[in-house]
């Protein structure tokens, strides 16, 4: 609430302007450079509350820069949060190569990735280090490819006690992480994302989470992650309420949510993917199902292989061949089914499954007429180099 002050004499105008002057400035926008710790220079934007107050740090969608969060960063500043947001290596104003644009070819490669947890660091640091910020808590918000950058961040910093998650994916530690943890954790999604899968990704996130403090917001229209504010200017006020909550009046506790969000049957099918022995049970029940109706539908083909490569990528070998075996089972007329089911054969040592499975993936997708065709040309040139190493390594 501001000041009023009341004026009897007839130096109103003076009073007035002197009253005004005790007014706690706008919050405004200061560019800061950072150093990432192999000298890339990181740019970034600071928001000060103008007193003291939490730390919030907003990590941008890989298909925008940090400017997708100036309209939410001057909100919270204006309601006492202290905000930074700053562009990852190749994206916006920062250095390093330029990230591949979406629909130009493979996404950021590993190596590019593996460096964003050591440059979030740098910023998150910069951040705490700001006068009048309180290091414990802070809070984090993520967009699309920064909701799992978000919960990595909240699983190295215990100071961290409250986040925001708009449309994006998690792999498969970031749902171990969210499985375990109490933390308060609001997500939204928009049902016309323009990156479909998002909106189940986001639902299994929320269904997942161990807190009870959560919160879920899905509106019909608003497209992908950050973008969605706007289309609904409702809700970054519904975010900076939740900062309030979280960071302020009860820091790492929010509330039970009255009314739970009720989940479609698919979403519980994405959690037991991730279960041991759990494969093995989706494919009993999808056997169970295509015998009542033999075009039953099944969580998409994509999903699995989406999965499939996550538990790979974690070292899951075994984990990885009971997916892709359902999913073979659920499109077992799918080249990309058996190119991926080829690669973790040859992963496991078994040259003669690799090998037939590449072949197998060969006479799918010459008699493909579903998947697209750029999708089609490389499962193509995948199983053909493929068999062309394992003819050469006989």
């Amino acid at each position: 609430m501001k000041k009023v002050c009341f004026f009897l004499s007839v130096g109103v105008l003076l009073a007035s302007i002197a009253c005004a002057a005790k007014e706690p400035p706008a919050p405004s926008q200061r560019v800061v450079d950072l150093t990432a710790a192999d000298g890339i220079k990181l740019k970034a934007s600071y928001f000060p509350a103008g007193k003291p107050g939490p730390g919030i740090l907003l990590l941008h969608q890989c298909d925008h820069d940090r400017k997708i969060w100036d309209g939410l960063a001057q909100q919270l500043a204006a309601a006492g949060f202290n905000v930074l947001t700053f562009d990852y290596r190749g994206y916006g104003e920062s250095g390093d190569r330029p990230h591949n644009p979406v629909g130009s070819g493979p996404l950021e490669p590993p190596e590019e990735m593996q460096k964003w947890p050591a440059d979030i660091d740098v910023a998150f640091s910069y951040l705490k280090s700001q006068p009048g910020v309180k290091a414990d808590p802070v809070g984090v918000g993520g967009g699309s490819c920064g909701v799992s950058n978000a919960i990595k961040t909240a699983a190295r910093h215990s100071e961290v006690k409250s986040l925001v998650l708009l449309a994006g994916p998690a792999d498969l530690k970031d749902r171990e992480f969210l499985r375990q943890s109490k933390l308060p954790i609001f997500f939204s999604v928009a049902d016309d994302d323009q990156y479909p899968f998002m909106v189940q990704f986001t639902e299994l996130l929320y269904t997942i989470s161990g807190g009870t403090g959560k919160k879920f917001v899905q509106y019909k229209t608003g497209h992908h992650a950050a973008e969605i504010f706007s289309v609904h200017p409702d809700l970054p006020k519904s975010i900076v309420d939740w900062y309030t909550t979280t960071l302020i009046k009860t820091p790492g506790k929010a509330p039970a949510e009255a009314n739970a969000h009720a989940m479609p049957p698919e979403i519980h099918q994405l959690d037991v993917l991730d279960q041991p022995g759990g494969p093995a049970k989706l494919q009993q029940e999808l056997a169970e199902e295509r015998k009542k109706d033999p075009k039953a539908p099944f969580l998409p083909e994509l999903a699995l292989a989406g999965f499939a490569y996550q538990h790979f990528e974690a070292g899951d070998k075994q984990g990885t061949l009971e997916i892709l075996k359902l999913d073979q089972a659920a499109y077992p007329d799918a080249p990309n089914v058996y190119d991926n089911l080829a690669d973790i054969y040859l992963a496991l040592g078994d040259r003669d499954l690799a090998r037939q499975n590449s072949q197998k993936a060969l006479e799918k997708v010459a008699a493909d007429t579903t998947d697209p065709q750029p999708m089609r040309d490389a499962i193509k040139a995948s199983a053909e180099e493929r068999l062309k190493k394992l003819d050469s390594t006989k």
